[in-house]
């Protein structure tokens, strides 16, 4: 069974900088994209990075002004997304996720609500 596990979420004043992680337990199940998204109340999942597990590679970030940085350590197995500027609209769950049916090509921009495996997000709150 597949389990991912965030953590690293908090309170930050706006302007500061969060390093999110996520555990990656995955029991043997091969995957082919690995990603962030984000989920504020009331609105639809919003995805941010993803990245290759392979040779991590990050093929995409949707990120504003390159706040967002997704990265991997393989020795941990652990995924991350650094955050950096932090602004009060940036405040909502994040999620990592993994998926093993995404091409290269799809996991460029996939959409976040077609992953099948993710965890149980981490909350941000940014406050101005």
């Amino acid at each position: 069974q597949v389990q991912l596990v965030e953590s690293g979420g908090g309170s930050v004043q706006a302007g500061g900088s969060v390093r999110l992680s996520c555990a990656l337990f995955l029991n043997g199940y091969s995957i082919s994209c690995m990603g962030w998204f984000r989920q504020a109340p009331g609105k639809e999942r919003e995805g941010l990075a993803t990245t290759w597990p392979a040779n991590g590679s990050p093929p995409y970030s949707d990120s504003v002004e390159g706040r967002f940085t997704i990265s991997q350590d393989k020795s941990k197995k652990t995924l991350y997304l650094q955050i950096d500027s932090l602004k009060p609209e940036d405040s909502a769950r994040y999620y990592c996720a993994v998926d093993g049916r995404f091409s290269v090509d799809y996991c460029r921009r996939p959409n976040p609500s077609l992953w099948t495996y993710l965890g149980q997000g981490t909350q941000v709150t940014v406050s101005s």
